[in-house]
């Protein structure tokens, strides 16, 4: 496949490994501090879906990277990301997107909230001290030269025991966040950004770009 050829002068482009406008939004700001010019898959339709088999979120962000740098020879950035629930060893984690598919859907539901329905279905018993839990991130960039960087962004929480809010996707209903008093669902798009684990990841990333690119 390869890279498409740069305008003489143009911005060194980097490719982040989504077709999510938001998540291209919110790098292509930071990243042009760097003089990077941030794409996304959508600039690369011959690229198609990439198995994510990792044991890790690390892993999974890696193996997305790798596969993208390799097919456009640019440096790529990817991540994976999940909830962790303490009193489920680190479930649903890596699964947290698939983590019931093996439940039928009811009627009128979608997979998020069947999701949350086994998820709260699992911790039932669970009495609120055991209920802790973190929304994790990682990312990773690959250059085409093989060298690779991963970062790791945490938002610690407890899981409610039945959902509030209406913002966010995933888990963000049942997800509470203590300092704030309210769940990720109930935070605004900015409030979320500030806090969030895929922000702290994000944040790790640009902390440590210009040596990476350096390098």
């Amino acid at each position: 496949m390869g890279t498409k050829p740069e305008a003489q002068g143009a911005r060194p482009r980097v490719v982040l490994a989504t077709r999510n406008a938001g998540k291209i939004a919110e790098l292509s700001g930071p990243l042009a501090a760097f003089g990077v010019e941030l794409v996304g898959l959508d600039a690369f339709p011959e690229i198609g879906e990439i198995e994510e088999n990792g044991a890790t979120f690390e892993e999974n962000a890696l193996i997305k990277a790798r596969a993208v740098a390799k097919a456009t020879g640019l440096t790529a950035i990817a991540d994976d990301s999940g909830l962790m629930v303490e009193a489920l060893a680190g479930a649903p984690g890596v699964h947290s997107a698939r983590y019931s598919d093996d439940l039928e859907m009811l009627p009128g539901e979608n997979r998020d909230g069947r999701n949350i329905r086994k998820l709260l279905a699992a911790m039932a018993d669970m009495p609120e001290g055991e209920r802790g839990c973190r929304f994790v991130t990682a990312m990773a960039a690959v250059r085409p030269d093989g060298r690779e960087l991963t970062v790791r962004g945490e938002w610690p929480g407890t899981l409610l025991a039945r959902p509030r809010g209406s913002n966010g996707f995933g888990y963000d209903p049942v997800f509470y966040d203590a300092d704030v008093g309210r769940t990720a669902a109930e935070l605004t798009r900015e409030e979320k950004t500030a806090r969030s684990h895929r922000g702290r990841a994000a944040a790790a990333l640009l902390a440590r770009w210009a040596d990476f690119m350096g390098a």
